[in-house]
């Protein structure tokens, strides 16, 4: 407990002490608190679940490989290809399968403009799943 100085006038100056029972208080309340409530909180419902059986799809979709090198060349596969022709060569891989898949690598220094002319043309031929292939990175 605080108490106040005497001094010879006889009147108490006030102390800057902080009583700290109210606060070991609250914090002993909490603990038991949340002693009680931690075991609650890991309670889980059992529940029978169905059980099924299925096979995976035994087919994956057509990818189709595309690479933009650093002088803005585009390869399709190996093959070199024109970016007049390039929509037509995707609506081909479109009618062969519709669910074809773009994996594109794009040179570092590539140009944003000739990556998103691609991007545009895959689109407008109906492949509507782009990936991009990178390189991992180091980790710090």
């Amino acid at each position: 407990m605080a108490m106040g100085s005497f001094n010879g006038t006889g009147s108490q100056m006030p102390t800057a002490e902080i009583n700290m029972t109210p606060l070991v208080d609250v914090m002993l309340v909490l603990l038991i608190i949340f002693m009680i409530t931690a075991p609650l909180m890991t309670h889980s419902v059992k529940v029978d679940l169905p059980r099924a059986s299925s096979t995976p799809t035994p087919e994956k979709p057509m990818t189709l490989q595309l690479s933009i090198t650093a002088d803005n060349v585009i390869h399709v596969g190996a093959d070199a290809i024109s970016g007049s022709a390039l929509e037509a060569r995707f609506r081909d891989a479109v009618a062969q399968d519709a669910n074809v898949e773009l994996h594109l690598k794009a040179d570092k220094v590539t140009r944003y403009e000739t990556v998103a002319e691609t991007m545009s043309a895959a689109r407008r031929a109906g492949i509507s799943k782009i990936g991009f292939v990178t390189q991992p990175g180091e980790t710090n």
